[in-house]
Formats: C-alpha cells, sequence, structure tokens
C-alpha cells in the first residue's frame, strides 16, 4: 500500500492511497533484471526518463513528441532486460531472492580485488588521482580569500 501526497494537473496537492501488488511484483523484478543488465548511466538516466514519462502519461500528454522519443529510448535500452527473477512474497513485503540473465553485465571474476589478468589494483593510483582533480581544484578554489578571486564579467 502506498499513502501518498501528490501534485495534480492543475497544481493543487491531493492525498492518494493506492494498492497495487501485481504492479509491485512486476515493478521489482524489472529493477532488479535491469540493475543486472544495463550499465551504470543508462540506468541511472532511464530513471529520470521514467518519471518524466509517467509524468506525460498522468497529464494526457501520450500523443507529445517528446512521449514518443523517451518510448524510442525505452525500447532501445530495453532489449537486454531479460532474465528470471525469483521473489518472496510474505505479509505485504516482495523481497528480492534472486536474478539471472544471459544479458548479466555482473563478472564475479571481475568484480573481486583478487590479481588476474583483468585486474590490477595498482591501476587504481592513477585513476583515483584523475577522477578526483576536478574536486581538488574546486577545494582549492574555495579556500581562497573571497578578495582574491577573480570575477569574470561578460563584455
Amino acid at each position: 500500500q502506498t499513502d501518498l501526497v501528490e501534485n495534480r494537473l492543475v497544481g493543487m496537492k491531493s492525498r492518494g492511497v493506492y494498492e497495487t501488488p501485481g504492479g509491485t511484483i512486476l515493478v521489482t523484478a524489472h529493477r532488479a533484471l535491469e540493475s543486472l543488465t544495463l550499465d551504470r548511466d543508462t540506468q541511472h538516466y532511464k530513471q529520470q526518463v521514467a518519471l518524466k514519462y509517467a509524468e506525460m502519461v498522468y497529464y494526457g500528454q501520450w500523443f507529445c513528441p517528446l512521449r514518443e522519443a523517451l518510448n524510442a529510448f525505452a525500447e532501445a535500452t530495453q532489449q537486454p532486460v531479460t532474465g528470471t527473477v525469483r521473489l518472496k512474497l510474505y505479509k505485504g513485503q516482495c523481497i528480492l531472492a534472486g536474478v539471472r540473465s544471459p544479458y548479466s553485465l555482473y563478472r564475479p571474476d571481475l568484480a573481486s580485488f583478487k590479481m588476474g589478468a583483468e585486474y590490477d589494483p595498482t591501476d587504481a593510483r592513477g585513476f583515483i588521482r584523475l577522477f578526483g582533480l576536478p574536486m581538488k581544484v574546486a577545494g582549492l578554489v574555495r579556500r581562497q580569500a573571497p578578495q582574491d578571486r577573480k570575477t569574470v564579467r561578460k563584455r
């Protein structure tokens, strides 16, 4: 059961209480498959697209060009999202008990930090330095005194 305060199309708040046992089961299973078969960036962006898609459908914008474009994105990204999901249903809870897919991106041999042909722990040092460089620069800039900051002006 979901109990929430939502925003209506006209901007007013309303309270909704929904029971969707079938929907909960399908969404839980689908998200488990997406987690296993989609790369990080696609999965994160898909979550944003899903919110916008649901909003557009809720607002009656089914025939809008943007909804059609979002649909094309979903069709393209959902191709590998297939497999078998085991769920345990108990007292109103839907608990993931296992997931498998022929398109799984999870590889136990690569996910461990054991030395092997594909993973060398010394590779991490350069990556960490490079990945953290923008944050280091931002921290150095924030520590400068306000009078020392350069102002960029439009001409």
